[in-house]
């Protein structure tokens, strides 16, 4: 669409509001805006529509600190808002910022912060501005690089994460209703160079959009193809989640239980789907491992495993009735500290929260093997715990220099902490049974 593409209407975005679920009365929404074009018209809109069911927005702004302006444009962006009786904050992306894969970096700093603030404000929903074009050119670049069906989908509408709904309205909408639309509303907003930087590969393919187009790779068809790929991921998605809720049980210490025989038995594609959650919810990796040694691994599962293996931040070992798949200690490196009365997100797997009444900050960092013999030593029960004895070392404790203050996973020094498994990537979506000690569903 050119653009005189028409702006979007209260009632155009209500309707795509209503096709992403159910929300509750007086919605909270959080916005993420950047300040561009796209991301203050979904602010107005959103705004609009929350503000009709009595509800509020949040609009959020990072600044990454990349860039000299970077902290001006912020503070731009406020003042919009303010001037729409819209509330702002800015998060600052803190701390060094790595010599290259600098977008990729940002774009999970940027994700972190967003939905840090949502859980901190206790908002459900965290709205992003992706529309069609960025659909778009997300599909081309996942084919680039070998993807299948998952990849080939896109970005979906609705994402579910650890205390907080993604949703993107925008998806079916170019970018050039969304500048008509910041027009109608007499808005201003402000251009990234970087967008259009072939030193990046969206810029890149933005430039070449033209010539795509007219070999027929358009907008429309490639989000065509994005939302068959979409239809036939859920069916996938529904088969595997089938096949983990009867070949596995996840333990709230963060461990699972794995039965290899129902993986095999399973068609290859749904046994690799599971494979790979399982090794996701697990070891709490950003990323999914590469294709080549999840199908490695597989194979070795379907032939019955005869030695643990390593894959994805995890072990994955034989034990008599099942494999066992553990959190793998090494990795687990993340060591920082908890100020009294604060909670923070460890490992990308436990939320863990030091009480208000402790009387110092805390180091969060891995158990170990000698700070289990110390917890033994502290709470002689430990000792008789059925807990297996590799998905020990991996859990969170909380140390005061040298010394095993609290493991709350495991009951001690439960007065002064707690932690609950929290992972990044959920086994099958938010309602998967987690198993309660040995028995039982909770």
């Amino acid at each position: 669409m050119g653009p005189q593409a028409a702006p979007v209407t209260a009632q155009a975005f209500a309707a795509l509001m209503a096709r992403l679920g159910g929300f509750e009365p007086a919605p909270r929404l959080a916005v993420g805006v950047s300040g561009g074009a796209d991301s203050l018209a979904l602010a107005l809109l959103a705004h609009g529509w929350a503000a009709g069911q009595g509800g509020s927005v949040l609009a959020l702004t990072v600044d990454h600190a990349l860039r000299p302006g970077a902290a001006a444009e912020a503070a731009r962006v406020a003042a919009w808002m303010a001037a729409r009786g819209i509330a702002h904050d800015t998060l600052r992306w803190e701390g060094e910022k790595p010599a290259s894969g600098i977008q990729a970096a940002a774009r999970d700093a940027r994700h972190r912060l967003l939905a840090g603030r949502c859980r901190a404000g206790g908002i459900l929903h965290l709205a992003l501005a992706h529309h069609a074009d960025d659909q778009a050119e997300t599909v081309l670049l996942r084919l680039a690089r070998g993807s299948g069906i998952d990849g080939l989908a896109g970005m979906a509408p609705v994402r579910w994460e650890p205390h907080v709904r993604v949703l993107r309205p925008l998806l079916d909408l170019p970018h050039a209703a969304l500048v008509a639309t910041c027009q109608a509303h007499d808005q201003e907003w402000i251009e990234d160079p970087s967008n259009r930087s072939p030193a990046y590969a969206r810029g890149r393919l933005r430039a070449a959009a033209d010539s795509l187009a007219a070999e027929g790779l358009t907008t429309e068809r490639l989000t065509d193809t994005a939302r068959r790929a979409a239809r036939a991921r859920r069916a996938l998605e529904e088969l595997t989640a089938d096949l983990l809720g009867r070949a596995a049980a996840l333990h709230p210490e963060g461990w699972l239980r794995l039965d290899p025989a129902a993986l095999a038995a399973a068609p290859e594609e749904i046994g690799l789907r599971a494979l790979a959650r399982v090794l996701a919810c697990v070891g709490g990796a950003p990323y999914a491992p590469r294709a080549e040694r999840l199908e490695r691994l597989h194979a070795e599962v379907r032939a019955g495993l005869g030695v643990g293996r390593t894959l994805g931040g995890c072990r994955v070992l034989p034990r008599k009735g099942g494999l066992l798949v553990v959190r793998e200690p090494e990795g687990a490196t993340d060591r920082p500290i908890l100020a009294p009365g604060t909670e923070l997100w460890w490992d990308r797997r436990f939320r863990v929260r030091l009480d208000a009444a402790a009387d110092r900050p805390l180091t969060v960092a891995r158990l170990g093997p000698d700070g289990w013999r110390t917890a033994c030593a502290q709470a002689s029960a430990l000792r008789d715990s059925p807990l297996p004895e590799p998905a020990r070392a991996a859990l969170p404790a909380l140390w005061d220099g040298a010394v095993l203050t609290a493991v709350p996973v495991l009951g001690l020094g439960a007065e002064l902490a707690s932690a609950a498994f929290a992972p990044a990537h959920p086994l099958a979506g938010p309602a998967f049974p987690v198993v309660s000690g040995t028995t039982g569903i909770i």
